[in-house]
């Protein structure tokens, strides 16, 4: 499946809690679907002391979050789309914008 979002990439949420916010992704999981978003559904998690977190105790974590339900913003018009996929003259397939029809790279 053809997910369209990448790492790096701005997505704004469209349900849920975080409805109306947008973030910046910091790793796509291709098998579940899903996405984590800088700073968009953080949860507490309860943490033994071990090597990396020494003190332990409840430390904040982003979750990840359905492909379905958030929507790429274009780079060139600053709103929320879908993406499509464009193929040119040298036989690469480009995401574009379905909103202003430019390329996003």
């Amino acid at each position: 499946m053809a997910l369209g979002i990448r790492k790096e990439d701005t997505v704004h949420v469209t349900t849920g809690k975080y409805k109306g916010r947008t973030g910046r992704v910091l790793k796509v999981d291709k098998a579940k679907s899903s996405i984590l978003i800088e700073k968009i559904n953080v949860i507490k998690k309860h943490m033994k002391p071990n090597k990396t977190y020494t003190q332990g105790g409840i430390i904040e974590k982003e979750a990840p979050v359905q492909l379905s339900n958030v929507l790429l913003v274009c780079p060139k018009c600053g709103k929320p789309t879908r993406v499509g996929a464009t193929v040119f003259e040298d036989g690469k397939k480009h995401r574009t914008c379905k909103k202003c029809k430019e390329v996003i790279d």
